[in-house]
């Protein structure tokens, strides 16, 4: 064929090529599960009275994020016509619906919605915690007491149930069931709890158990963290107890090192930096771990280590040049250098307020050379995080926090990105937020 023709046939192909859709986010973190967002053409700063909110959409109680994939948004929230606010440690009976609703993405129209009575027995009631999983047209979501589903993304029906409490014996953990489930291969990972069954993998497409592993006090409340090591691909747990691994494929574990969380309170992923592991929890507690590299196995580096480390107790900390920058249990953000653990600086963050009242909050997400942060004070912020300190650069209240905390009110939900947007929900509305340029 003639060259000319050929540029010719090229050029009509393109033209006639649908445009490229942006990344979704159809999980916890984002498409990779690392909260970096890669959409180009984002703006810098905010338009005076800030970013315009492209639709609102009525939902009811949660801490659990939307997902969006597929041009539809996935949000799980709680019914209860009782007053849910009671104090922290304390558990109480409400009766409720728990809902997954899947909204438009463009416009925020309610497609479909799939609900089922639930009784709460744990402490902070509002509604579920974990942020649905969509994948290969079905949506996964885990409520607060365990009802496991996988419904069909584009018609929320019914593919497969599974309640965790009843299938593995045990109850639910203070704080609800909040370790976000993952998709590996064909399998689905989820905290489970019970005797020999902490963490379990389904097949994803009919929740039957394919392996079950560990046996802690208590679940806990950390999503694991896939990675390579030793020659060998592992799953890496953060326990209540311990600290361990298992083959993927299997559920065999390959080592564990004690790690005791006080109240079994260890929310974020474990992160990996180089050759080692880090995992915080609750009041002060933080370790770093060695993984051996001619086969499976890790020594403790060190471990509770005064004024080192971070105590994440509701936000993923953010890796970044081997700093590790998040919140700790005292209400201030740390950069922390890893692995030795040396605390870099502290501050508010985009948190503003003295004195702390502790586990102020704010999600972070990188895109291009700088960060979003939103606050739980409903604020949205933009900065730079170094290992010189946090500057920031912008910033606009874009929802209102109805929830309450340590006598303040707040807004815990991780967002998602997509399409040059932020969509982000308190107990009252969902917003899809315009961050394009």
């Amino acid at each position: 064929m003639p060259v000319r023709s050929s540029l010719l046939l090229a050029a009509a192909l393109l033209a006639a090529a649908p445009a490229a859709r942006a990344d979704d986010w159809p999980q916890w973190m984002g498409p990779k599960r690392d909260n970096v967002w890669r959409e180009d053409g984002i703006l810098d700063t905010f338009p005076e009275g800030g970013p315009k909110v492209v639709w609102r959409a009525p939902v009811a109680g949660g801490y659990a994020g939307p997902a969006v994939a597929g041009d539809r948004v996935y949000v799980a929230d709680y019914v209860t016509a009782a007053d849910v606010k009671i104090p922290n440690f304390d558990r109480k009976e409400f009766s409720g619906t728990e809902r997954v609703l899947c909204l438009d993405q463009k416009t925020g129209k309610e497609q479909w919605k799939h609900e089922y009575p639930v009784k709460y027995t744990v402490s902070y009631p509002a509604g579920p915690r974990c942020t649905p999983t969509v994948h290969d047209g079905k949506v996964y979501t885990l409520g607060a007491e365990g009802n496991l589903f996988c419904l069909d993304a584009a018609s929320g029906k019914v593919v497969w149930e599974k309640n965790l409490k009843a299938a593995y014996k045990t109850e639910s953990p203070l704080w609800g069931y909040a370790a976000h489930p993952m998709i590996d291969g064909k399998k689905l990972i989820t905290l489970a709890g019970g005797e020999g069954s902490h963490v379990v993998a389904l097949d994803k497409d009919t929740g039957k158990e394919v392996w079950k592993a560990g046996t802690q006090k208590e679940q806990g409340y950390s999503p694991v963290l896939v990675t390579e090591a030793g020659g060998k691909r592992q799953m890496v747990v953060a326990g209540t107890k311990s600290i361990y691994a298992v083959d993927p494929e299997t559920g065999r574990e390959y080592w564990s090192v004690p790690f005791a969380v006080d109240n079994g309170c260890v929310v974020m992923t474990p992160v990996r930096s180089g050759d080692h592991l880090f995992v915080g929890g609750y009041n002060g507690k933080s370790t770093v771990l060695k993984l051996s590299a001619d086969k499976p196995g890790a020594e403790v580096v060190w471990q509770n280590k005064r004024d080192h480390g971070l105590s994440p107790i509701n936000v993923q900390p953010f890796l970044e040049g081997g700093v590790l920058y998040g919140y700790d249990d005292d209400g201030n953000m740390y950069a922390v250098e890893l692995p030795g653990g040396k605390r870099l600086w502290d501050g508010p963050g985009p948190v503003p307020g003295e004195p702390r009242r502790g586990a102020e909050t704010a999600f972070i997400v990188k895109n291009g050379d700088r960060f979003f942060l939103f606050a739980d004070t409903g604020h949205l912020a933009v900065g730079k995080l170094t290992p010189k300190g946090y500057e920031e650069t912008a910033r606009a209240k874009v929802i209102d926090p109805t929830n309450a905390a340590n006598g303040r009110k707040v807004v815990w939900c991780a967002p998602a990105y997509a399409d040059k947007k932020m969509y982000v929900r308190n107990d009252k509305e969902v917003v899809a937020v315009d961050l394009a340029k």
